[in-house]
């Protein structure tokens, strides 16, 4: 084997280096051979376990079940009782007749007439609280009751402005509710009309809705505050201010007082009598032009 060896000892080189090139592959097959084992052993295990509990209907027991109900029962009486505050915050909506929303507009428009008069507040020509189309004309029976709601929060809003005692009602305009249109603008029946019907998706019914007004009035800035605190602080109805634009009268600031003019002379009648103060900011009258939102219940 020796004198083999060194007969051919290239071959014999290559034949040792072979040996140990090989044993040294069997030994890493091997392991990973064991590390794959193991592996797959633990994903069998996990996927039996996936497919046992895809096949089990998961239920409750009976402590867990009971102690659930009860978190929803309370939480459901919590959340009644949350909804009946927020409704004696919002003006109800009363069931009515078109022709009784009109009377009531009517009435309504005289009292704020009398009203502005009496607290000498000029409101604009032909003042209809902003249901211009509704002095002449009945509205649909569906919508009545949502006027007259409307009504009553448009009531509330300029009865605010004229016990403030603003100096005009400059203009006034309500913005039509979604509702008030819908029967007579819904289209007639055409032949392709269920085909499109089909793909339309209905938008589903919100529990909030608005009533939005724009108005614009003239009053001095004590009155001004008075109106947006009141607005803001208001109960009975959620009056929610999402614009507000004030403009001053005076688009100059005051004169600057020269010192070195002399005092006036005094006559002995005014010299024990204090001259009236000359306020030179503060006098000014600032109109303001807002939107308002009017919070209601969808039904």
């Amino acid at each position: 084997m020796k004198l083999w060896f060194q007969q051919n000892r290239a071959l014999g080189t290559f034949l040792i280096a072979f040996g140990i090139c090989a044993l040294f592959s069997g030994i890493l097959l091997y392991w990973r051979w064991a590390a794959w084992s193991d592996a797959r052993q633990t994903f069998d295990q996990a996927a039996a376990e996936k497919s046992r509990l895809d096949r089990l209907d998961p239920f409750p027991n009976d402590v867990n079940y009971r102690k659930l109900q009860g978190y929803l029962d309370r939480y459901n009486t919590a959340l009644d009782k949350f909804k009946d505050e927020l409704k004696k915050e919002i003006v109800p909506a009363p069931p009515l007749a078109p022709n009784e929303f009109q009377s009531r507009l009517r009435l309504a428009t005289v009292a704020t007439v009398n009203r502005a008069q009496t607290n000498n507040v000029k409101l604009p020509d032909k003042f209809e609280l902003g249901f211009d189309e509704f002095a002449t004309g009945l509205p649909d029976t569906a919508v009545a009751p949502l006027l007259g709601q409307e009504l009553s929060q448009i009531q509330m809003l300029i009865n605010i402005l004229l016990d403030a005692k603003v100096d005009s009602v400059i203009s006034f305009h309500r913005t039509p509710l979604s509702e008030e249109h819908a029967a007579s603008s819904t289209p007639s029946p055409s032949p392709g009309a269920g085909r499109t019907a089909a793909k339309t998706a209905t938008p589903p019914p919100t529990s909030l809705k608005r009533n939005i007004v724009d108005l614009t009035f003239k009053a001095t800035p004590a009155a001004a505050r008075k109106v947006l605190n009141e607005i803001a602080n208001s109960s009975g109805q959620f009056f929610i201010i999402r614009t507000l634009y004030v403009h001053n009268e005076k688009d100059k600031g005051p004169p600057r007082q020269r010192t070195g003019e002399p005092a006036p002379v005094q006559s002995p009648t005014q010299a024990g009598v204090a001259a009236p103060l000359n306020f030179i900011v503060g006098n000014e009258h600032i109109e303001i032009s807002a939107t308002i939102e009017m919070l209601r219940f969808g039904s």
